[in-house]
């Protein structure tokens, strides 16, 4: 299982409208092969610089693979879609990371 992980950082001003708008986002996501749940957080700590809002999203995908064929057909037009509704009113960094279960 991997773990997709994208931290975005929000002007407050656009907040709500992003909410909005990242919320089916998410739905959107969900409906790659391979991506089976989504969650949304606001971070706590440390907290969002002055004038901004935090928000993480965390996908949970089946595999590798789903994710690099997620990376080569979908991303581009999913990220392309924020830049043009939001331009520079918020950023994103991603990681992923490989779930491991503790023994």
């Amino acid at each position: 299982m991997i773990l997709y992980e994208v931290n975005l950082v929000v002007r407050e001003a656009i907040h709500a409208d992003y909410l909005a708008w990242l919320v089916p986002h998410i739905g959107e996501m969900l409906a790659f092969p391979g991506f089976v749940s989504a969650e949304l957080f606001e971070p706590r700590d440390p907290p969002a610089a002055e004038g901004t809002r935090a928000l993480t999203v965390h996908y949970r995908i089946v595999d590798e693979a789903s994710l690099a064929r997620y990376f080569a057909e979908e991303a581009p037009r999913m990220r392309e879609e924020g830049l043009r509704r939001f331009g520079d009113g918020f950023s994103a960094t991603r990681r992923v990371l490989a779930i491991q279960t503790p023994r």
